[in-house]
C-alpha cells in the first residue's frame, strides 16, 4: 500500500465528534486527508429534527467509499442525545423490571424508525453491563438490569430488533462495567472479579449480543487484573484479541469507547492510545471532543507506527475488513438517500404509537 493510500485507509479507524451544528472546515479538511469512519453526535450538535437530518447527510459524505458512520449514544434515559420533539425514552431499567421482550422489540423498532427517519445509521445500544453494584451510579439504571439472564435475553432481542429496522447495533461495554464504583469518564475503574464469574456474569450479555449478530461492541476502559495486570481493557490484547475476538468468536467491529476519557488520558497521550487500542485489536476509535488537531495527530501516531514496524499492516487491514463488512451490510442502502420533509420527519418523531410504548415502559419506572 503506497504512503499516500495508507492515510487514506488509515482514517477509516475514527470516529470523529466535533462541535456545533454544522460539519466544521478542519473536520471537512481531515476527512480530505485520512478519510473518515464516522461522526458520532452529541447534544452540542443538534437543535432540531430538520437541522439533525441535514447534518447526517452531509457527514455521511464526508467519507464516499465507503460511506461515513453517523453514530449516537441514544439508549434512553439520561443517555439520550435527542430530545423532544423525538419521543423521550424511560431508561432500560424499565424494560428489565418488566421482563417483557415483546415489550423491548417494540422500543427497538421504534427507536429505529426515528434515528433513520433522520439519517442516524449506528446507535451505542444497548448497555450489555450487568448492574450488579448498586454503588455504581455511572451505569445505574441504563443497565436492563442485576441479573446476567435478564440483561442477555432482553439485549438480545433489542440488538436483532435495531438491526432488523436497518439501525447498526453496539452493545457496551466490555469486559463489563456493571460492578464498578469509579467513573470512567473521570478515572479508571477496578474489576476485581476472576475469569470464571466474568465468563458466567459480566461476558454473558456479549455473547447473546454476538449470538444475535450484534454489528459492534464497545469497550470498556476499566482495569481487569485478574486478566492483565498492565492494561486497561481498551489497550490489552488479552482482553481485546484474545478473549472477545478469539475466546468468544466476535466476528464484527470492535470500536474503543471515547479515547479522551480520563480513564485513560490521564496516563496515555491520545496519539500514544490510539495506537495501543488497535494493536490490542480494537478496529476503530472514538475521540469525541472538537480537538481535530488532536484527531489528526492520533491518525498521523497510526501512519507512523505502521510505517516504522511498529504496528503490523495486517492488524490495519483486519480492522478495515471488518468495517467495510458492517458499512456493506447496513450503509448500502442509504447512499444518496436525502433527508425527509419536514412534514415526514415530524410524522415519524415522537408519533402517538411512540409515545404510548414510552409510557407502557414508565409503568417500570
Amino acid at each position: 500500500m503506497s504512503p499516500l493510500a495508507l492515510r487514506r485507509q488509515i482514517g477509516q479507524l475514527l470516529t470523529a465528534g466535533f462541535a456545533g451544528h454544522q460539519i466544521p472546515i478542519e473536520l471537512r479538511s481531515l476527512a480530505r486527508e485520512f478519510g473518515l469512519g464516522g461522526v458520532i453526535l452529541f447534544a452540542r450538535n443538534v437543535s432540531e429534527p430538520e437541522q439533525v437530518a441535514e447534518l447526517a447527510f452531509e457527514a455521511a459524505q464526508l467519507s464516499a467509499d465507503p460511506p461515513a458512520w453517523v453514530s449516537i449514544d441514544q439508549e434512553g434515559g439520561r443517555v439520550a442525545r435527542l430530545k423532544a420533539p423525538f419521543t423521550e425514552w424511560p431508561p432500560m431499567v424499565t424494560l428489565g423490571r418488566s421482563g417483557d421482550a415483546a415489550l423491548a422489540e417494540r422500543f427497538a423498532r421504534a427507536l429505529a424508525t426515528e434515528l433513520k427517519a433522520v439519517g442516524i445509521s449506528l446507535d451505542y445500544a444497548p448497555v450489555l453491563d450487568v448492574h450488579t453494584n448498586p454503588k455504581n451510579a455511572v451505569i445505574g439504571d441504563r443497565a436492563l438490569g442485576d441479573k446476567a439472564d435478564v440483561v442477555e435475553r432482553l439485549g438480545a432481542v433489542i440488538v436483532r430488533t435495531l438491526q432488523a429496522e436497518g439501525i447498526a447495533a453496539c452493545g457496551k461495554h466490555f469486559p463489563g462495567h456493571g460492578d464498578t464504583t469509579a467513573d470512567s469518564h473521570h478515572e479508571l475503574p477496578l474489576v476485581e472479579h476472576p475469569p470464571d464469574r466474568l465468563r458466567a456474569i459480566e461476558w454473558a450479555p456479549f455473547r447473546a449480543a454476538i449470538e444475535a449478530g450484534v454489528a459492534h461492541i464497545m469497550t470498556a476502559h476499566v482495569f481487569v487484573p485478574s486478566i492483565d495486570e498492565e492494561r486497561p481493557a481498551t489497550l490489552s490484547t488479552r482482553l481485546i484479541d484474545a478473549i472477545l475476538r478469539r475466546e468468544m468468536g466476535f466476528p464484527g467491529v470492535i470500536l474503543s469507547d471515547d479515547l479522551e476519557m480520563k480513564a485513560i488520558a490521564a496516563t496515555y497521550a491520545i496519539p500514544a492510545a490510539a495506537v495501543m487500542a488497535i494493536e490490542a485489536g480494537c478496529d476503530g476509535m472514538l475521540i469525541c471532543g472538537a480537538d481535530h488537531d488532536g484527531q489528526a495527530a492520533a491518525l498521523e501516531a497510526l501512519v507512523h507506527a505502521v510505517e516504522e514496524n511498529r504496528l503490523p499492516m495486517r492488524r490495519i487491514e483486519d480492522a478495515l475488513l471488518r468495517q467495510q463488512r458492517a458499512k456493506e451490510r447496513f450503509l448500502a442502502a442509504r447512499i444518496g438517500v436525502r433527508p425527509g420533509t419536514r412534514q415526514a420527519l415530524r410524522t415519524v418523531l415522537g408519533c402517538d404509537t411512540h409515545r404510548a410504548i414510552a409510557d407502557e415502559m414508565a409503568q417500570f419506572l
